[in-house]
């Protein structure tokens, strides 16, 4: 199924799509030329409220160039937005975001490592925060940051996969951005090492 859409879907029109349309693919997004967006992901109900809003957006106010491609995450939608560097391909990602404003970074990064089946260290401060927390996680099915993870400049900071799929369309996470497990993996094979990323 496809929905016609301009540059500002309202969460209500959203949510309003999604009620009309209930048992169809529902969140992922595919943004071809003609302005179509097409779902690709069936999610439940419930991730469905999580979402606060979902619309597409313009590269242009937010970077002056594509050069290695670009990445928005917009915490207050709780969405991600990757655009190539041909301009030719636009995805846009419900994404889990930070649980409080304390956890949360916004600015500009980018992509300094990419790694398929990522391990985990609990940050210093995370385990003062969760003493029972195991000091590290191997890659697999308790790892947090799922099947893929896209590490940025920034120390400790992540745009990841999560096999708890609850946290997508949540502020859920300790700072990181995470999102299904197949959509990082799609991202994943999209971005590169030097991909703009920018956090507002």
């Amino acid at each position: 199924m496809a929905i016609k859409t301009g540059f500002g879907v309202s969460r209500r029109a959203f949510l309003a799509g999604s009620a009309a349309s209930i048992g169809l693919p529902a969140v992922a997004q595919d943004v071809n030329g003609s302005g179509t967006i097409e779902f690709e992901r069936d999610v439940t109900e419930k991730v469905r409220r999580n979402i606060s809003s979902f619309r597409s957006l313009d590269w242009r106010p937010y970077f002056s160039n594509l050069n290695n491609g670009a990445v928005l995450v917009d915490i207050s939608s709780r969405a991600l937005h990757f655009w190539s560097d041909d301009g030719q391909t636009y995805k846009l990602y419900p994404s889990s975001v930070p649980l409080s404003e304390d956890l949360t970074r916004r600015g500009r990064t980018t992509v300094v490592r990419k790694v398929v089946g990522p391990d985990w260290r609990p940050t210093p401060s995370m385990l003062e925060r969760n003493p029972d927390w195991p000091p590290y996680v191997p890659p697999g099915p308790d790892n947090p940051l799922g099947t893929h993870a896209l590490y940025l400049s920034w120390t400790y900071y992540r745009i990841h996969g999560t096999h708890d799929t609850r946290k997508i369309g949540r502020r859920s996470s300790n700072g990181c951005i995470g999102l299904y497990n197949e959509h990082i993996e799609e991202l994943f094979s999209m971005t590169k090492v030097g991909t703009q990323v920018l956090l507002i």
